[in-house]
C-alpha cells in the first residue's frame, strides 16, 4: 500500500511540476496560473492519505516510506499550496509574476521529498534543491541592489550547509562501509574506534543544520533576508529555516551526549537571547518576525540538544504554520492604537503578583507530577513563564479580562490535547528523550537567568548598561548597508530599459 501511495505521490508531483515548467516556456493566461495551483494540491491529498494508511517502515531503493516522512510531505505539500494560492492576487502584476509559481514548486517539491530518503547520497542532493531554489526565488528581483547581496550572502551560507553535509555522509561511509542511513545509524556499525570520528560527524551535521535556521553565529544572512518577497519569506520560515530539527532527528543517535550536543547548546542559547531582545526593540514588522524565527528556531535546537526530537519536530509544525500566517498577514499590519481596550493605568503590583505566584504554582505543580520524566524540569519553567506573561497581558485590558482567561485557558487545554494526540502518533517514528544530565538543569538555569536578566533590563528605571545593550541590539537587528537602499534606484533602471526597447 505505502509502495502505490508513494508512486501516485511522485505522479502528483510530476503533474505539479511540468505545469510549473510551462509557465516560463510559454506566455499562458491566469486561469492556466489558478489551474496550476490546483493541481498542487494532488501530492497533498494523496501525501495525507499516506500519512494516515502508513503502518510500518519499508524500503524501496533509495527510498524509505515511513509515518514521519509521509506527515513532513503533507505538511510541506499543504504549506507550499497555501502560500501559491496567495500568491495568485499578491503577486499579480510582478513582471515574475508566472516564475515565482515555477520556482516555489521546484522548491516545495524537492523540500517534500528529503526525509522519504533512505540513501545518504540520496539525502545529500535532496537537501541543496530547496536551498538552490529558494536562492533563486530572491534571484527574480535582482535588479534590486540589496537583493543581489543577500541572495549572495544566502547563497556562500547554504554552500557551506550543503559542503559539511557531503562532507558528513563521506565520513560515516569512509567509518562503517554503508551509505544506507538504516545501516549506518544502527548499533552494530555505531561501534567505531575512535571518539573523533562520532564528534566529527555530529558536530559536521549540527553544522549543516544550525546555517539554514540563521542561528547564531550564522544570524546574518536571516536578519538581512527581510527584504525578499513576503510569500517567498513565508515558504523559508516556514518550510525550510526549520528543516534542521528534521535533519538533526534523523540523525540523533550521533548526537547523544558529548560535542555535539554542546554544539547544539551554545548557539541555540545564544539565538534565544539574541533573536528575543532584537524581537523587543526592533520596530519594523517584518524584522520582528525574522528575529522571532531566530528565536524560535533557538528553541527547537535546544529540544534537539535534550533528545526531545518529538517536541522539535511538533514545534517545527506548529512554529511553521504560525509563522507562515504572520508573514502573509504582514502587509496588512497598520498601527491602530485603540486605548478604548486598555485601562487607563497600568495593573495594579498586586494584579501582577497574583500571575506571577499563579505561574510558580502551576508550573511547580506540573514538575511535581512526574519528576523524574526526562525535560519535565524544562518544561514546568517554560509553562509557568507563559502563565505569567498571559496573565499580564490579559491585565492591560480595560473590560473582558476574565473572558479572557476562560478563552486562553480554553484554548490552552484544547492544544495541550492536541499537542498529546500528534505526539502519540510521532513517539514510534522518532526516539524519545533520555537521560540529558547536567545539560537540562544548566539549560533551565540559563533561561531562568535570561528571564530574570530580561525583566531587569526592560525595567522602568533607566541605566546605563540598559541602554547599551539596547543600542547593541538595535544596531545588530539591522542590516548591513549593502542590503538596503535609501531610494529603489531599479525602478529608474527598468523604466530606461522599457522605453529602449519600446
Amino acid at each position: 500500500m505505502n509502495v502505490a501511495m508513494f508512486i501516485a505521490f511522485i505522479a502528483g508531483w510530476m503533474i505539479a511540476w511540468i505545469s510549473a515548467c510551462r509557465l516560463c516556456i510559454s506566455r499562458v493566461s491566469d486561469r492556466y496560473v489558478r489551474l496550476h495551483v490546483f493541481l498542487l494540491a494532488i501530492p497533498v491529498v494523496v501525501s495525507f492519505a499516506g500519512w494516515v494508511s502508513a503502518d510500518q517502515a519499508r524500503e524501496m531503493g533509495l527510498w524509505r516510506l515511513d509515518r514521519i516522512a509521509w506527515m513532513m510531505a503533507f505538511y510541506v505539500g499543504l504549506l507550499g499550496w497555501a502560500i501559491q494560492r496567495f500568491c495568485i492576487r499578491f503577486m499579480h502584476g510582478d513582471r515574475s509574476y508566472r516564475a515565482y509559481f515555477t520556482l516555489l514548486t521546484f522548491t516545495t517539491g524537492s523540500a517534500s521529498l528529503i526525509w522519504f530518503s533512505g540513501d545518504l547520497r540520496l539525502l545529500v542532493w535532496l537537501w541543496g534543491l530547496p536551498l538552490s531554489g529558494l536562492v533563486g526565488l530572491v534571484l527574480l528581483n535582482k535588479e534590486w541592489t540589496p537583493v543581489r547581496h543577500v541572495a549572495r550572502l544566502m547563497s556562500r551560507m547554504f554552500a557551506v550547509s550543503w559542503l559539511s553535509l557531503l562532507l558528513a555522509a563521506v565520513w560515516l561511509w569512509q567509518v562503517t562501509g554503508h551509505w544506507r542511513i538504516t545501516q549506518v545509524l544502527s548499533e552494530e556499525s555505531l561501534l567505531w574506534p575512535g571518539w573523533g570520528n562520532a564528534a566529527g560527524i555530529g558536530a559536521l551535521v549540527v553544522l549543516a543544520a544550525i546555517i539554514p535556521a540563521g542561528q547564531w553565529p550564522f544570524q546574518r544572512w536571516l536578519l538581512e533576508s527581510a527584504v525578499i518577497p513576503t510569500p517567498v519569506s513565508a515558504a523559508m520560515h516556514a518550510g525550510l529555516v526549520n528543516a534542521g530539527g528534521m535533519l538533526l532527528a534523523r540523525f540523533s543517535p550521533l548526537l547523544d551526549g558529548g560535542l555535539p550536543q554542546w554544539l547544539l547548546v551554545v548557539p541555540a542559547v545564544v539565538s534565544i537571547f539574541v533573536g528575543t531582545g532584537i524581537l523587543l526593540v526592533q520596530p519594523d514588522y517584518k524584522r520582528q518576525l525574522v528575529a522571532s524565527t531566530l528565536a524560535q528556531m533557538g528553541m527547537m535546537f535546544l529540544q534537539c540538544a535534550l533528545g526531545a526530537y518529538v517536541l522539535a519536530v511538533l514545534h517545527l509544525i506548529f512554529h511553521g504554520w504560525f509563522k507562515a500566517a504572520l508573514f502573509l498577514r504582514s502587509g496588512s499590519v497598520v498601527p491602530r492604537p485603540r486605548p478604548a481596550l486598555l485601562a487607563p493605568d497600568p495593573p495594579s503590583k498586586r494584579w501582577l503578583l497574583y500571575g506571577v505566584l499563579g505561574g510558580i504554582v502551576l508550573g511547580t505543580g506540573f514538575w511535581l507530577a512526574e519528576p523524574h520524566e526526562p525535560l519535565r524540569l524544562l518544561r514546568a519553567l517554560l509553562l509557568g513563564w507563559s502563565i505569567s506573561l498571559a496573565w499580564w497581558q490579559t491585565a492591560m485590558l480595560r473590560k473582558g479580562r476574565w473572558i479572557s482567561m476562560i478563552v486562553l485557558s480554553s484554548l490552552g487545554l484544547s492544544a495541550m490535547a492536541f499537542h498529546d494526540a500528534l505526539a502519540t502518533l510521532l513517539t514510534d517514528a522518532l526516539p524519545a528523550a533520555g537521560s540529558t544530565g547536567g545539560v537540562e538543569a544548566a539549560v533551565v538555569l540559563l533561561i531562568a537567568f535570561g528571564g530574570l536578566a530580561g525583566l531587569g533590563l526592560t525595567a522602568r528605571c533607566p541605566t546605563e548598561l540598559r541602554a547599551k545593550l539596547y543600542l547593541w541590539l538595535v544596531h545588530l537587528g539591522e542590516a548591513r548597508d549593502g542590503a538596503v537602499e535609501s531610494h529603489p534606484r531599479y525602478l529608474g533602471t527598468l523604466a530606461r530599459r522599457e522605453e529602449s526597447s519600446s
